[in-house]
């Protein structure tokens, strides 16, 4: 990234909404995407969610979301899953989810996580080599997930 760049990230606040909602359908087609300024403010005072944000210039241009999941497993290590991660298409390859990435990862080892876990979309092929250039690994384990919609009785 250029050094001349102004590069802040920081926890969404709700008057961010409407950035990440663009950034959201940018990245992903669902009508039902409603990034509310409430859930926003919410997920800000919850202590183990977080909306962050990356501002280059002063505009919101990357997100990324991460809870901090308690365990059973190790004493009281949480570990973290990370979600929801978009760097606006004009400013990708400039170091911006590389950014987000990291400040996600000191997140996790400030509060002692033992992993750091996230999901793709499995046609994605070059954000898993984005996420295995930050560290991730895909060999271990396999990621699986139900939707709404085929929830029974739904």
């Amino acid at each position: 990234m250029k050094q001349d760049i102004n590069v802040v990230i920081r926890e969404a606040r709700g008057t961010d909404a409407a950035a990440i909602a663009a950034l959201y359908r940018s990245f992903v087609t669902n009508p039902n995407i409603n990034v509310r300024e409430d859930r926003l403010e919410a997920i800000a005072a919850d202590s183990n969610n977080f909306v962050f944000v990356c501002e280059v210039e002063g505009v919101v241009c990357g997100t990324a979301f991460l809870t901090l999941c308690l365990d059973a497993m190790f004493g009281a290590q949480p570990y973290g899953v990370l979600e929801n991660v978009v760097v606006d298409g004009a400013l990708r390859g400039q170091g911006i989810g590389r950014r987000l990435f990291e400040h996600a990862e000191e997140m996790c080892r400030t509060r002692d996580c033992s992993k750091i876990m996230l999901l793709s979309t499995a046609t994605r092929e070059s954000a898993h080599r984005f996420f295995e250039q930050q560290g991730y690994s895909s060999v271990n384990k396999l990621g699986f997930v139900k939707y709404r919609r085929q929830f029974r009785g739904h």
